[in-house]
């Protein structure tokens, strides 16, 4: 399960992204809360369109960032983007503990900080091909999701409490000293050790070389709609979760900060459960989008904050177990001079949606409730899951029985348990 460790910098890795990421962790809390509870009276649309400004320049610049991924040495990028971020999160941090803070600054930096993801994320999640040999990349992912969760255990937790105590000011400058800790782990890497990445030269058409090889890959097509339909529709917990403790169960910080660690321990436990495979299946794929929708439609019928929290355990358990499943499949079957760019334009549509998804879900909760703002994902994610089955069926010439029996509940637990 956790042998990717044995290696020098990804050990290096993997810690300086746990700390980062508790501290990314609490600034998603502090900044919906922020918006919500001190900037708005309880706005889901304007927490929306925050979310949305934050993740909308990756629609327009993922390709090209995917393509300077391709080009360009992925340590060093890595090394202006974390900075350039984590400079972000120092200046709201400052606006907010002098009191200065307008919307309109959280628009403006949440825009900013999504500039420099948009260049971060794509060279982060190819750099691990670099850290690892090809055979543990499964595992090397699936352990940086448990990273990211173990931190998404403890991060929200801990910002629910530093907000109760001291306020949203202090949670923005932890998150910014908390980048120092990935880049002090870039710096330290055994350079000689790094995997040689194919470095793309200098020609025309190369970002649309990215799209070519995309659809000319049906599995690829078909995981990049998936992932769209779901993360857009589905995956906007920053705000749902948000609006059901502020809205519907009229709590306060703490108890909305440990909705995000109790989802957590879903998340925790399938991305543990991924590190163990050797091999991705497609089932994985098609069954945790299926299993999504119905745990998320089944979260927003719960009558208690207790029994919602509850329900978040799996509604976590089948997000990571989806996303993990189609992040490693990208990786793994993508060629090594197209990664990249194939990476980018899948964190596009993973992300790239959430422009368009946020602002709607935030107004749909707004109008008509949190609950429907959730049964909208759900309903979105089954569709998607069995529209992708039914393709698979027809490519595959398997009957619809063969394949709902392969997602039984007992079958799926014994494909996991392998």
């Amino acid at each position: 399960m956790f042998r990717s460790l044995r290696v020098f910098n990804y050990r290096l890795w993997v810690t300086g992204a746990l700390v980062s990421n508790i501290g990314t962790w609490m600034q998603r809390v502090a900044q919906d809360w922020l918006v919500l509870t001190v900037l708005t009276n309880h706005s889901g649309t304007a927490a929306g369109i925050t979310t949305g400004l934050q993740f909308l320049p990756i629609v327009f610049l993922g390709p090209y960032a995917g393509l300077v991924g391709d080009r360009v040495n992925k340590r060093k990028l890595l090394l202006i983007t974390q900075t350039a971020m984590g400079i972000c999160a120092l200046l709201l941090g400052i606006l907010v503990v002098t009191g200065a803070v307008q919307l309109w600054h959280v628009y403006v930096l949440a825009t900013l900080l999504g500039v420099a993801s948009a260049f971060d994320a794509p060279s982060r999640q190819a750099f691990v091909s670099q850290v690892v040999a090809k055979e543990d990349v499964p595992n090397a992912v699936a352990l940086n999701s448990a990273s990211f969760n173990l931190a998404r255990l403890a991060g929200p937790g801990v910002a629910g409490l530093v907000i109760a105590l001291v306020g949203t000011g202090p949670a923005f400058l932890i998150n910014a000293a908390s980048f120092a800790a990935v880049i002090v782990s870039l710096w330290r890497m055994r350079t000689s050790e790094l995997i040689p990445a194919v470095r793309v030269p200098r020609a025309k058409g190369q970002i649309r070389e990215g799209f070519v090889y995309i659809r000319q890959r049906p599995d690829l097509m078909m995981i990049m709609v998936l992932v769209f339909l779901v993360a857009t529709f589905g995956m906007n917990f920053q705000i749902t979760n948000a609006l059901m403790a502020t809205a519907v169960f009229h709590v306060g910080p703490g108890e909305y900060g440990l909705l995000g660690s109790v989802m957590a321990i879903g998340t925790l436990a399938a991305a543990l459960l991924a590190a163990r495979r050797k091999t991705m299946r497609m089932v994985y794929i098609v069954g945790g989008a299926l299993a999504f929708g119905v745990t998320v439609g089944v979260a927003a019928f719960m009558p208690s904050f207790a029994l919602y929290a509850i329900a978040l355990v799996p509604v976590g358990l089948a997000s990571l177990t989806f996303m993990n499943a189609c992040n490693t499949t990208v990786q793994l079957t993508t060629d090594s001079a197209m990664r990249g760019r194939v990476l980018a334009v899948y964190m596009v549509v993973m992300q790239g949606g959430t422009p368009i998804g946020a602002p709607l879900v935030g107004w749909i909760a707004t109008e008509f409730g949190p609950r429907w703002s959730l049964g909208l994902g759900g309903v979105v994610a089954v569709v998607a899951g069995l529209a992708a089955l039914l393709m698979l069926n027809k490519r595959n010439n398997v009957t619809m029985r063969e394949q709902i029996a392969a997602l039984r509940p007992f079958a799926l637990a014994r494909a996991l348990h392998r």
